[in-house]
């Protein structure tokens, strides 16, 4: 069934993978962003009749009302998104991450459909095992995180709402970035071909962009059965430290050389290993396994050689 589908951050990282992939699959996708990084990444997609624009802020009330209105499901992408970015500029972290979701909510009526990409870095550390599933308690490091926890609560109050806690995410976009963590140090790897690790045991679950959007269509596809629910969405067999994710690189990079600072601390201190069986149950499989998107981010960066794909401006 085709749905008119709102995604607000449509041009970013996810969204431009995520809005080719259900234009593709028959609907019709109105796309919100303020293009901030001076992206194209959509130039592809405006033949399709199916597709449109509204350049704008989502913290704009009047602006995004009237787009909300005409939406069967909503797809809140837009934030600044990472520690960094968070603290360099915190008042637009909070309103765009938070109080602007929040206004989204409101708006809303109980038909309509919230997808929202939430993120596992709120769990913390995990347990005394560090292991976590949707129901462990969450203890989130980050200011992104923290408001991310309280946005979740918000939206599980939404009778047509379904929350994806993403795994650190990896892989080729035509929005690119370059500062998630897989791409971070595929990207030293290709170009520097060292990375000095700080707590190099620390833990995290991965999922490429595209397992990403599929996850998404899946939830479309199996909305009756999986909404008003979270889901942790991530490669199960990618519960990696990053000294193993930099061993996995080093196999198709063999010149790419780590070592452990034997002083300092990493600010970001999200240690985890992470269930996905959850929304594996639901008959949900991620496609692009860790090494696949390693090879991919290989090749993309014989292309890349600069810092402007980040996701600090």
């Amino acid at each position: 069934m085709p749905y008119n589908i709102l995604v607000t951050g449509g041009a970013g990282y996810i969204g431009s993978i995520l809005t080719p992939d259900l234009l593709a699959k028959g609907h019709k996708v109105t796309i919100v962003d303020n293009f901030m990084y001076q992206q194209n990444s959509l130039a592809h997609v405006c033949s399709d009749q199916k597709f449109s624009v509204a350049r704008g802020d989502v913290r704009d009330e009047i602006f995004m009302k009237p787009l909300l209105a005409q939406a069967d499901v909503i797809i809140p992408l837009a934030a600044l998104v990472g520690a960094p970015i968070c603290a360099a500029d915190p008042v637009g972290a909070a309103t765009i991450n938070k109080d602007a979701v929040l206004m989204i909510f409101k708006a809303l009526s109980p038909k309509q459909v919230i997808l929202m990409p939430t993120t596992n870095s709120a769990y913390g550390t995990g347990d005394e095992n560090n292991f976590c599933t949707e129901e462990s308690p969450l203890h989130p490091v980050s200011r992104y995180a923290i408001d991310k926890v309280m946005v979740e609560k918000a939206l599980m109050e939404h009778p047509g709402a379904i929350s994806f806690r993403l795994a650190t995410v990896f892989g080729m976009s035509p929005r690119m970035r370059v500062d998630l963590l897989v791409n971070d140090f595929t990207y030293r790897a290709v170009n520097d071909r060292f990375v000095v690790l700080f707590e190099s045991h620390f833990k995290r679950n991965y999922i490429h962009v595209r397992d990403v959007s599929r996850a998404f269509s899946h939830a479309l596809e199996n909305y009756d059965s999986m909404k008003g629910q979270i889901y942790n969405v991530g490669l199960s067999d990618a519960n990696l430290s990053k000294w193993e994710l930099c061993e996995r690189i080093q196999k198709q990079l063999p010149n790419f050389t780590f070592i452990e600072a034997k002083v300092g601390k990493d600010p970001d201190q999200r240690n985890y290993i992470v269930s996905n069986e959850k929304i594996e149950k639901t008959g949900f499989k991620p496609r692009v396994s860790l090494d696949q998107g390693i090879a991919e981010l290989i090749k993309g960066y014989t292309m890349i050689r600069n810092a402007r794909y980040g996701n600090i401006v």
